[in-house]
C-alpha cells in the first residue's frame, strides 16, 4: 500500500508559531532601526539649521562696512545698530554681496536679524537707502528660539548691551564695534554663545 507522506496538523501549527515569532522579532528590530534613523535625520537637520544660522551671522558681521544708511523715514542710521527696532535686534551694512546676474545694484547690502514667533529671522533690503515702499526680504534661520542676546565690544574693550553705546556716541557715522557676542537660547539646545569679530 502506498501512503502519501505529509505534515500533520500539529507540525503545521508548530511551524506557523515559529514563523510568527520570527516575524514579530524581525518587525520589532526593523521598527527600532527606522525610529533611530528618523531621530538621527531630525538631529542632523537641526544641526544643519544651527550651523547655517551661525554661518550667516559670522559672514555678515565679518563683512561689515562702515556705511550709514537712511531708513524709510529718511533718518540717517549707523552702519551697525544693535538696539530693539520692532522685531529686529541687529542691523548692519555688509559688503561682498555677490551679483552673478549682473543686476543694476552695488555690492553693499543692508541686513537685519530679529526674533518673531520663536523664529530667528534674517532680513535684507535690495537698496541701502530705503524708501517707504522698499520691502524687506525675510527668511527663517532657526525655529524654537526663546531668546536672542547681543553684546558689543567697543574700542576701549568694554562690553555693552546696545550699539551705539554711550562711549561710542550716538552719531550716525559711529564706527561699528570691534566684536559682537551672539547668544541664542533655544528650547532644544539651551544657550549657545558665539563671538564674531567685526570687519575693520
Amino acid at each position: 500500500m502506498n501512503r502519501n507522506a505529509g505534515f500533520t496538523l500539529l507540525e503545521l501549527l508548530v511551524a506557523l508559531s515559529i514563523f510568527a515569532l520570527l516575524a514579530a522579532m524581525a518587525y520589532g528590530g526593523l521598527n527600532t532601526v527606522l525610529k533611530a534613523r528618523a531621530a538621527t535625520d531630525l538631529q542632523a537637520a537641526r544641526l544643519t539649521q544651527l550651523q547655517n544660522t551661525f554661518f550667516w551671522l559670522g559672514r555678515d558681521l565679518t563683512q561689515t562696512v562702515n556705511r550709514p544708511v537712511r531708513d524709510e523715514y529718511g533718518d540717517l542710521q549707523p552702519a551697525l545698530m544693535g538696539v530693539e527696532m520692532g522685531d529686529y535686534r541687529l542691523a548692519l551694512t555688509r559688503g561682498g554681496w555677490l551679483n552673478p546676474a549682473d543686476r543694476p545694484r552695488g555690492g553693499l547690502q543692508r541686513v537685519a536679524y530679529g526674533l518673531r514667533d520663536d523664529q530667528l529671522l534674517r532680513v535684507y533690503w535690495n537698496v541701502l537707502d530705503r524708501a517707504q515702499d522698499s520691502p524687506p526680504q525675510e527668511s527663517v534661520l532657526l525655529d524654537g528660539v526663546e531668546r536672542l542676546e547681543l553684546r558689543y565690544l567697543d574700542a576701549q574693550k568694554q562690553w555693552s548691551d546696545a550699539w551705539p553705546n554711550a562711549a561710542a556716541g550716538a552719531a550716525p557715522n559711529t564706527a561699528p564695534p570691534r566684536a559682537v557676542e551672539v547668544t541664542i537660547e533655544t528650547k532644544a539646545e539651551g544657550r549657545i554663545t558665539r563671538l564674531f569679530g567685526v570687519a575693520g
